[in-house]
């Protein structure tokens, strides 16, 4: 138990007629990233904010460090970070007296120097907020977060918007805090970003998590491989009775099958005797994506999110 950082069994949570949380258990290790993955409406926010301490659970057993969040006691809202999809900083304060500010609410504070730096806001620290990037003010809400020098932190989103550099940057970042030993709760809609910081993930349908384990260990009960080509013109009947096939109306062709190497035999084999190519040819395992739609297809529970309280309607502040 003292390794958990997070345990939760039976977590329930209820508004009105729907159960937003049906009996959810998870743990999360000290020093752990894990990623809790699901679409609007799932029961994630939800689930995310009881851990939190934000919202009160109708059933189950939560401890997070140790604590019953719920009981949002100062020592665990101490030993805790969390940065929010939006935050409300002042955009009139430079960097610097941003984060001086957010640590003088903390007894044992991270240092101000040391803060900027793992952000990598060295060169904008006396900026105003409100000439920062976007991908800046990202870093300055992680900074905010760190402040209080957390041993856990729950990551809201914390790339959406970003280009693919500063999407890079901030996957170094992060990788940085779990190398001083931080535990990193992180939400994302981006599934290469759960697969390449995450050591686990959860995937939560309609209040249920539905798949748990490490990136390869669910990517590898995908067993399908994924073939992709543009049919040539003259060429037509080249995938007729192959089972799985999507043709496209742009010509594209995506055959989702287990036995990859039969069917490309089958496929080369009719190209060849047709003498044409099989344009922009591509074999690609299953990715995490895949083994995400797999579990919440086209079904985004949007009675769970009309019913919950929305949690971008909260704003940063000395909670």
């Amino acid at each position: 138990m003292t390794d958990l950082a997070i345990d939760v069994r039976g977590l329930r949570k209820r508004y009105g007629d729907l159960e937003a949380v049906k009996g959810v258990n998870l743990q999360v290790a000290r020093a752990e990233v894990f990623a809790l993955l699901g679409p609007n409406g799932a029961g994630k926010t939800t689930a995310v904010e009881i851990l939190e301490g934000h919202r009160e659970r109708d059933g189950g057993e939560v401890r997070v460090l140790g604590f019953d969040p719920g009981r949002r006691e100062r020592a665990f809202k101490e030993r805790i970070g969390v940065v929010l999809q939006e935050t409300g900083v002042e955009p009139y304060l430079t960097v610097e007296e941003t984060v001086e500010l957010y640590r003088g609410y903390y007894p044992h504070p991270r240092p101000l120097d040391e803060v900027i730096d793992l952000v990598g806001l060295t060169e904008q620290r006396r900026t105003r907020v409100i000439k920062l990037s976007g991908g800046q003010q990202r870093r300055l809400d992680v900074a905010v977060g760190l402040a209080g020098d957390p041993e856990l932190l729950f990551l809201d989103e914390p790339t959406t918007g970003f280009d693919p550099a500063a999407r890079r940057d901030a996957w170094e970042m992060i990788k940085g805090l779990q190398a001083l030993g931080k535990t990193i709760f992180l939400t994302t809609h981006y599934m290469d970003e759960a697969e390449i910081l995450a050591g686990r993930v959860a995937i939560i349908r309609r209040g249920e998590i539905v798949a748990l384990g490490s990136p390869r260990d669910l990517i590898d009960t995908e067993a399908r491989t994924l073939i992709r080509f543009r049919i040539p013109p003259g060429a037509a009947g080249l995938v007729d009775g192959i089972e799985g096939a999507d043709v496209q109306p742009d010509a594209y062709v995506t055959i989702a099958t287990v036995d990859p190497t039969g069917i490309l035999h089958l496929l080369t084999g009719r190209a060849i005797d047709r003498g044409v190519e099989l344009g922009e040819l591509q074999v690609a395992r299953a990715s995490l994506e895949d083994v995400y739609l797999r579990y919440v297809g086209e079904d985004p529970a949007q009675e769970s999110a009309e019913a919950a309280p929305s949690r971008g309607s909260r704003r940063r502040g000395r909670s």
